[in-house]
């Protein structure tokens, strides 16, 4: 299944000083972006990835179920939008697989036996080391 492609107006871009280097124009430039997008009242996502995505969120998703991530990667405007949506992007990718329902089994006898062998022969192994160096 692809990602549903999420339109313009559903996000939210606040342009916020960034830290870090930069020389006095980090001062004067707000060039980190930060993306909001209510996730849970969004039309364009199914309800399935919706549930799925508070779970890829974690942390990243507030109590009301928007979604916050900051992009500071970049020096300029566009570029940190850029990335802030491409993140979002990949995480809804995420929630959209997808998981492979998995069927618990047990080992065959053989196996058991197998595994039962080796210890017993490692054991062997160990105890035939103890008391051979002695000085």
């Amino acid at each position: 299944m692809s990602s549903p492609i999420i339109p313009d107006d559903e996000l939210h871009v606040t342009y916020i000083l960034a830290s870090g280097p930069g020389g006095q124009n980090v001062n004067k430039v707000a060039t980190a972006a930060q993306l909001r997008f209510d996730a849970r009242n969004s039309p364009t996502l199914p309800g399935r990835v919706k549930h799925r995505l508070i779970e890829v969120a974690g942390s990243r998703m507030t109590a009301d179920g928007v979604i916050v991530l900051t992009a500071r990667r970049f020096r300029s405007q566009i570029r940190n939008r850029e990335d802030a949506v491409a993140r979002l992007q990949d995480m809804i990718a995420q929630a959209s697989t997808v998981q492979a329902y998995r069927v618990p089994t047990r080992p065959s006898r053989t196996q058991r036996r197998k595994r039962l062998d080796n210890k017993q022969h490692r054991s062997r192994i160990k105890q035939g080391r103890s008391g051979r160096y002695t000085d």
